[in-house]
């Protein structure tokens, strides 16, 4: 039948990837590609039209109904551009006008990542059932996306939940988006990484130096890897204690490549949020994994998409 699919596409820093995804969040003909993220606009312009192109030549291509896009932002989903943080090559590039030429008459709907897991993690994972949500991904960046009133929250431009840019140290670090001390300083995989090797801990034979690396050596005992993530989780629980008291959360989710970390990261993230949700109509905000894995992008792109059918999921 026309219109039982969505194509989906999920814009990033290290990967461009889309599928088909069907009303139950099923996805069908999955691609990526690397994110050429250092090169040229034109580069990335082919990158996104290779993916693309492999889902254009799919035989269930002839149902799709609507085009969704979750992409790293900053977005402006009034204007259908995108300038990512870590895409430096994209400014105010004009991600929807390139899509719809490929995709022909479709619609075209942007949101950002945060808000693209947001619907995911509403859709099918831990914050299902919820009606206010923060949902977070914790990786190269760190973003957000919230749920109030049991809908999406993408606000005005697509960017509302942007949680990696609230500034937590007035005089930290200076931030790629031009403030300082912000969440993404301090709690990103890569500057978990950077915090750890600079107070002096060094990666064990395999030579792993990633957030990864320390996480293992956290789970090993080591005390400089464990205060690492204890400082990220420190710096997380601050911003989503600032959150949940500005417009009252049910349930925090993290997902992302440091969330891998588990215990690592959750153990620190619930006894700094002790400390730092103290109003009483946030004490019992629950905190939980996110559930969609590394297809949480690709879902809540296809999210987006289908409430431009008229559907309503996230």
């Amino acid at each position: 039948m026309p219109n039982d699919l969505v194509a989906a596409l999920d814009i990033g820093g290290t990967k461009i990837a889309g599928a088909l995804v069907d009303s139950a969040g099923r996805l069908l003909a999955r691609t990526q590609r690397p994110t050429p993220a250092r090169e040229d606009a034109e580069r990335l312009r082919t990158t996104v039209d290779e993916v693309l192109g492999e889902l254009t030549a799919a035989r269930e291509w002839r149902h799709v109904g609507a085009v969704g896009i979750g992409s790293a932002g900053p977005v402006d989903a009034k204007a259908g551009t995108v300038s990512p943080v870590n895409i430096p090559a994209w400014r105010d590039h004009p991600l929807v006008a390139d899509v719809r030429e490929r995709a022909g008459a479709l619609p075209v709907t942007l949101i950002g990542d945060g808000p693209a897991i947001a619907a995911a993690e509403h859709w099918q994972g831990a914050a299902k059932g919820r009606s206010d949500a923060l949902c977070m991904v914790v990786s190269t960046g760190v973003g957000g996306g919230l749920i109030l009133g049991g809908s999406l929250h993408s606000g005005p431009t697509g960017n509302a939940g942007h949680i990696g840019h609230i500034s937590v140290e007035m005089d930290g670090d200076p931030c790629p988006c031009g403030s300082r001390g912000c969440v993404e300083t301090i709690a990103s995989g890569t500057n978990i990484a950077r915090r750890a090797l600079e107070s002096g801990w060094r990666p064990g034979p395999d030579q792993d130096a990633t957030a990864a690396g320390v996480a293992a050596a956290a789970r090993a005992g080591d005390p400089l890897a464990r205060a690492a993530f204890a400082r990220a989780a420190r710096a997380l629980a601050a911003a989503i204690s600032a959150t949940a008291a500005l417009v009252e959360l049910e349930i925090a989710v993290i997902g992302g490549g440091v969330a891998h970390a588990g215990e690592v990261l959750f153990a620190p993230l619930r006894a700094e949020l002790k400390r730092y949700a103290t109003l009483p109509y946030i004490q019992g905000l629950a905190l939980a994994p996110a559930a969609t894995g590394t297809n949480a992008g690709l879902i809540g792109a296809a999210a987006a998409g289908w409430q431009q059918l008229g559907m309503r999921v996230a």
